[in-house]
């Protein structure tokens, strides 16, 4: 029973997900179907202003031209399995910083300064997926385990002392013969 429900969610799902990559050409080309000149439009739950841009279909042109793209990428991060895939955060703020930018009142300096805060999130992006590459690497490329290479490195160790603390009992051994 638990188990048909967990099969039903997840079609269900998945078809959402199917329906939204499939329409996004769609969508992503709908602002030509806007009137040129006008200064808002009316839809059924909001209205939509040209927010500083000559009118609303240049400024609905700018938010799908950032928007589409970060849904893509948004939906390939959440259900990519590869071990790669925390740098897709790297486009993720990317489009995040730059439709923000857009959505603000300043319209002046769009995709300009978005760049010092891509940089942050990629100087922690990078690092994380390089030593998990690396790991993955010397796991199953060259076959080291890490885990076994400490535990045989933890047994060398304990070998190294057992055998000065043997050196040190015979020394005491033989000084104990000499006195005797």
């Amino acid at each position: 029973m638990g188990n048909r429900r967990h099969i039903r969610t997840k079609l269900i799902i998945e078809g959402l997900l199917a329906l939204i990559i499939a329409t996004t050409p769609l969508i992503f080309y709908s602002h030509k179907y806007i009137l040129d000149g006008k200064q808002e439009l009316d839809l059924l739950f909001f209205t939509l202003s040209a927010n500083g841009f000559a009118d609303v279909k240049t400024a609905i042109w700018f938010y799908l031209l950032k928007f589409i793209p970060l849904i893509l990428l948004v939906i390939w991060f959440t259900t990519s399995k590869q071990w790669w895939y925390h740098a897709i955060l790297v486009p993720i703020s990317m489009y995040s910083f730059q439709l923000f930018s857009v959505f603000s009142s300043d319209n002046d300096s769009i995709d300009e300064n978005e760049i010092f805060y891509i940089i942050a999130v990629t100087m922690v992006v990078v690092p994380v997926v390089y030593f998990i590459r690396v790991k993955l690497v010397d796991k199953h490329v060259h076959g080291i385990d890490l885990e076994a290479m400490d535990t045989e490195l933890q047994i060398l160790k304990e070998k190294e002392e057992l055998r000065k603390e043997r050196e040190k009992l015979e020394q005491r051994q033989n000084t104990l013969a000499k006195k005797m």
